[in-house]
């Protein structure tokens, strides 16, 4: 597999395979993030979510953000999936992992990629509440908002 890698995933999201594409003997460090599906947002009781997008723009995008982090951070890989399609409560919706020599350039690039990722990339989310109909949610965040959501 390429060094740096992303895309969108129609099954289940395995974190642990996933983590082992990171190894190599010049890493001394990394960083994975996972996403899971919650069972509330902006007080809704929430029983599933779908994610809808655009499979070849979504992914180039995302790739394209993986190369920019590969510029900017000293860091020896990077990848990245986000799911598609239904998924449950505690269900992963998105991976980012990244590996370097040191810490610092692993926790900064990967919170750099998880931030461009929800801010750029086009995925939609439609999420199924336990009381009234099912609405779409713009998860679309970087930042500062992303701590709150």
């Amino acid at each position: 597999m390429d060094k740096n890698h992303f895309k969108l995933a129609t099954a289940a999201l395995e974190p642990d395979r996933l983590k082992r594409e990171l190894l190599d003997d010049k890493a001394g460090a990394a960083v994975c993030f996972e996403g899971w599906v919650r069972n509330h947002h902006a007080g809704e009781a929430v029983t599933a979510l779908e994610y809808e997008s655009h499979a070849g723009i979504a992914e180039k995008e995302g790739q394209r953000i993986l190369d920019e982090a590969v510029s900017r951070f000293e860091i020896i890989a990077a990848f990245g999936q986000h799911r598609v399609g239904r998924l449950e409560i505690g269900d992963c919706a998105v991976w980012v992992g990244v590996s370097a020599a040191h810490r610092g350039a692993a926790f900064d690039a990967c919170r750099y990629i998880i931030d461009e990722l929800k801010a750029r990339v086009p995925i939609w989310k439609k999420e199924h509440y336990v009381e009234g109909p099912s609405g779409w949610v713009n998860c679309a965040t970087r930042g500062a908002q992303a701590t709150h959501s």
